[in-house]
């Protein structure tokens, strides 16, 4: 079993009016301006994980400012999931600064949506301001056993569109706010991960926490994957792609030159997640 936990999926009327949207969502026009910048539909997604061996993958939109926008496009996801039941897993989203959004995301999971995300914060990072937006939010997903995907990066290195100024603290901020939540950071988040080596608090912080690996080839050598099982992490790792950034055969490959076992790719191909989903 092949499950993707981060892929991006957009309704038609955003797929053919792309530049009508950068006014009034400067995050959107930051990662999509670039005509290189694809953007897919639910249709399209179900054919690329015919052809490269994807069962499942969890599908969401973008964190859209406009509550007229992230409504129409969680409508999008759910009609998504309904006519593929058995291949795509919806969460939904939408900008957390919102006043609208812990309402969207109690209506979107009591319709059948499995999570929130992927919430992103490519601005200004997670600080205070946000932690203090996403209280409410995580308050539903609480309630409702509903996981949560965060927007993480590395706070170092080259600048990409959609790298955030999100820092370690930040990052350990969230995590140790909202314990009780189950929270999926992406992109390894930020590499915070690499800290449950410290002796004292971190490794416990990280309990209800998962990682996926969405733009790793972009992002890390293929050794990352050798270093979380080396962790003992190797079961919080989700297979992400990052669709239709990536497609998952370069992952495919990075797990084999990482020189992981069969049984730890199968974790991360697959096996996390159906547990993760209780699937």
């Amino acid at each position: 079993m092949v499950i993707d936990f981060h892929v991006h999926i957009f309704s038609e009327k955003i797929r053919n009016n792309r530049t009508d949207y950068f006014p009034d969502e400067p995050e959107f026009r930051l990662l999509y301006e670039s005509p290189k910048s694809r953007i897919v539909g639910a249709k399209e997604t179900v054919s690329m994980m015919d052809e490269h061996g994807v069962d499942k993958s969890v599908v969401f939109g973008f964190p859209w400012k406009k509550a007229e926008i992230f409504k129409r496009e969680n409508d999008y996801i759910l009609n998504a999931v309904a006519g593929f039941p058995q291949r795509l897993i919806g969460f939904c989203c939408f900008d957390a600064l919102n006043p609208e959004a812990p309402k969207e995301a109690e209506r979107c999971l009591d319709a059948g949506l499995k999570g929130v995300g992927e919430l992103a914060f490519y601005k200004n990072g997670i600080d205070e301001k946000v932690l203090d937006a996403l209280d409410p939010i995580m308050e539903v997903c609480r309630k409702k056993n509903a996981l949560l995907l965060i927007h993480t990066n590395e706070p170092v290195g080259h600048i990409y569109p959609g790298k955030s100024p999100n820092t370690l603290v930040q990052i350990y901020n969230l995590i140790k706010r909202f314990p009780n939540n189950k929270i999926i950071l992406a992109h390894w988040g930020g590499g915070i991960f690499f800290y449950s080596l410290l002796k004292k608090e971190v490794k416990q912080s990280l309990e209800n926490i998962w990682f996926d690996t969405a733009a790793s080839p972009f992002l890390y050598d293929p050794d990352i994957y050798d270093m979380a099982s080396y962790l003992g992490l190797n079961g919080k790792v989700l297979l992400g792609t990052d669709y239709p950034l990536l497609l998952p055969a370069r992952y495919f490959k990075e797990m084999e030159k990482s020189g992981i076992s069969d049984e730890e790719k199968d974790n991360i191909l697959g096996k996390n997640a159906l547990k993760l989903l209780n699937l």
